[in-house]
């Protein structure tokens, strides 16, 4: 057994082989530090805790066309959509992953689609109600300002701060009708900001999977 087995075996004292798995969704605009958190996370979750990938990163890095017409911008978000929900199914159907943390979920689509809510869920054969309750929570994490730090470095991220930061404002509407929504506030140190989501995270996590490192706010 190698160190980092050992490290991980310790973490969770369940003794569950299979699981119902539950999932919580890390949301936000672009530049919002929703990956780089989820990375930090990574390395002291059990087993038992998965982080998914970012679907359309997936999407993208892949060559799927990236086009700025209605239809183009449609087609990628169809795309994403059914590649997050594999992602999902398939920790599900595996049976050993308690909580799938996504980066992002099935409802951001919203903040990106040209058109009504109402073509979106029609052309993806779902409803919001059904979409939104899939996810045991939301974290919502701020996008910052061009002025307190926003990062454009992300090669797959082709908004500046304006544009992140409508963005933000529409996935805020997007998952508020959640019970179990939660919100981290850019700070200027972003390390600031990523302890606070990560110990709210590992809150809201099993008490056999998680640790207690404090809390961040509940909007």
């Amino acid at each position: 057994m190698n160190e980092k087995n050992a490290h991980q075996d310790t973490l969770c004292k369940c003794g569950k082989s299979r699981h119902q798995c539950k999932r919580i969704v890390v949301t936000g605009g672009p530049g919002a530090g929703k990956t780089a958190v989820l990375e930090m996370l990574r390395r002291t979750l059990c087993p038992h805790v998965v982080i998914l990938p970012e679907a359309a990163s997936i999407i993208f890095k892949g060559g799927f066309w990236r086009r700025p017409s209605v239809a183009g911008r449609r087609a990628s978000q169809r795309a994403i959509f059914h590649v997050q929900h594999e992602l999902e199914q398939l920790v599900e159907d595996e049976g050993n992953t308690a909580i799938a943390l996504c980066d992002r979920g099935s409802l951001d689509g919203l903040a990106y689609w040209p058109g009504s809510h109402a073509t979106y869920f029609k052309q993806l054969k779902t409803t919001y109600e059904y979409e939104l309750f899939r996810y045991e929570a939301i974290i919502h994490l701020e996008t910052p300002s061009k002025l307190s730090g926003y990062d454009h470095s992300n090669p797959v991220r082709v908004e500046d701060a304006h544009q992140a930061h409508l963005i933000d404002k529409k996935l805020k509407l997007v998952w508020s009708k959640h019970p179990n929504r939660y919100f981290v506030k850019s700070t200027v140190d972003f390390m600031e900001k990523a302890r606070l989501a990560i110990n709210l995270i590992e809150q809201i996590l099993p008490h056999c999977c998680g640790k207690d490192f404090g809390h961040a706010s509940q909007e």
